[in-house]
C-alpha cells in the first residue's frame, strides 16, 4: 500500500470511526480514499468538527437522509456533535432548506440518537465497530462484516 492510500485509509477510519479495508482495484473507491481522504480530509484550516458540520449540511441539502444517518453516527461517537447540537442544526437548516430536508435531519438524530441509546443500555456502546456496524446496517440492512 502506497502513502497515499494509507494516508487516505487512515483519515476514512478517523471519519467514520471504524477500520475500512482497502479495496483494490475499484476506481470509485481509488478517488474516495486517495483524493476526498488523503487529500481534501486532510487539508489544514478547517476543525473534523467544522467538516463533519459542513458534510451534513450538503448531505441534508441534497436529501440524502442515508449519508446523514451515517454521518450523524460518526459525529456522535467521535464527540464532535452532541445529540443536542445536531437538533439544533436540523432546526437551523430546515430556515434555509424547507420543512421537508430539515425534519429529514431531525428524524435521523432522533433515529440514530435512540439507536445509540439502546446500544449503550445493552453495553454494547463502546465497541466502535459495533457501533459502525448498527450505523451501516441502519442504511443498507446489513453489517459490514455481512457485505
Amino acid at each position: 500500500m502506497d502513502e497515499q492510500r494509507a494516508k487516505g485509509l487512515a483519515k476514512m477510519n478517523e471519519v467514520y470511526g471504524w477500520e475500512m479495508p482497502n479495496i483494490e482495484g475499484d476506481p470509485y473507491f481509488d478517488l474516495t480514499v486517495d483524493h476526498l481522504f488523503g487529500d481534501i480530509w486532510n487539508r489544514p484550516g478547517l476543525s473534523m468538527r467544522e467538516k463533519r458540520i459542513m458534510t451534513l449540511a450538503a448531505v441534508t441539502a441534497v436529501g440524502r437522509q442515508d449519508l446523514a444517518e451515517i454521518q450523524v453516527n460518526a459525529a456522535l461517537l467521535n464527540e464532535e456533535l452532541t445529540g443536542e447540537e445536531l437538533k439544533q442544526m436540523a432546526v437551523f437548516l430546515t430556515q434555509y432548506l424547507g420543512f421537508p430536508l430539515g425534519s429529514g435531519l431531525n428524524g435521523t438524530v432522533d433515529k440514530v440518537v435512540a439507536r445509540r441509546r439502546k446500544a449503550a443500555d445493552r453495553g454494547e456502546g463502546e465497541d466502535k465497530k459495533a457501533n459502525v456496524n448498527a450505523a451501516v446496517k441502519m442504511s443498507s440492512g446489513q453489517t459490514l462484516d455481512e457485505r
